[in-house]
């Protein structure tokens, strides 16, 4: 009875201390005017235009163009942007590419996806994606991991022939990400995210020979803030390991205690 006791004691406690699935942690596009897709790219890091994840950007552009959008990723994200190009009718074989490249511009490798693509003669369109490492909360300053901060998507055609120059095609872009917890989570973080500051303004009120100025930064970030990652999984599991560890000896004590007192013994034996 004792140890039924003990046994349905462990089992409750196991499963209130496991979370729930967490669901992809991607937000979903939002139909609101003031949160709305793109519909154009810039020209260079400067200029990329800005999309949440979860949104699909546009843009109506020349081959040869450089495209550029920009988008922000947490630690603990694994992001993977997918692009689809639209070509004219009639043109020769193109080959298209993307490339993802951090807050620093660094260009960051692509764990798997087709990030460079040929399009045959008289293709109507082209289909990349590119996913990259997960993001970590820190890294040592030599490494060239992902780290969480502004990221820049650039697409573009290489090697065109020039009869296909200045035609126009059309471009969309959609990025992701897929919440990996605590399996990659790492202890430390930065003490800023990798945000590029686009323009210097000066306080108003204040004298231009006096004003304080400060960097405008880029306007997205994630849903809930900036290293909004430092809760993962891990902690859960690692309290849930301490709780079954303790039921475990309690279990073991009470199977090898016997009855706590010894039989009696008949006199004169």
């Amino acid at each position: 009875m004792r140890i039924t006791r003990v046994l349905g004691a462990t089992a409750l406690l196991f499963a209130l201390a496991v979370p729930p699935a967490v669901a992809d942690s991607s937000p979903s596009p939002s139909a609101s005017g003031d949160d709305a897709a793109p519909t154009t790219a810039g020209t260079s890091f400067r200029t990329a235009a800005e999309v949440e994840q979860g949104q699909q950007a546009t843009a109506s552009a020349s081959t040869g163009d450089y495209l550029y959008w920009s988008f922000p990723a947490d630690a603990g994200q694994r992001p993977t942007v997918r692009a689809t190009v639209k070509l004219p009718d009639a043109h020769a074989a193109q080959i298209w590419q993307i490339d993802v490249y951090d807050g620093l511009r660094r260009r960051q490798a692509c764990q798997y996806g087709a990030q460079t693509r040929t399009a045959a003669q008289g293709a109507a369109s082209v289909d990349l994606s590119c996913t990259l490492r997960t993001v970590r909360s820190w890294s040592e300053p030599w490494a060239n991991d992902p780290l969480p901060g502004t990221y820049y998507v650039r697409l573009t055609a290489l090697n065109v022939a020039t009869a296909d120059l200045g035609q126009p095609i059309s471009a969309s872009v959609r990025v992701g990400s897929k919440d990996v917890g605590g399996s990659a989570a790492v202890d430390g973080s930065l003490a800023k995210p990798l945000v590029p500051g686009i323009a210097v303004t000066s306080k108003s009120g204040e004298d231009d020979g006096d004003a304080a100025k400060s960097a405008v930064l880029a306007g997205l970030e994630p849903e809930d803030g900036w290293a909004s990652g430092w809760w993962s999984d891990r902690w859960v599991w690692t309290a849930v390991g301490g709780v079954l560890a303790a039921l475990a000896g309690v279990g073991g004590y009470a199977l090898t205690r016997g009855s706590g007192r010894p039989g009696r013994v008949p006199p004169g034996a």
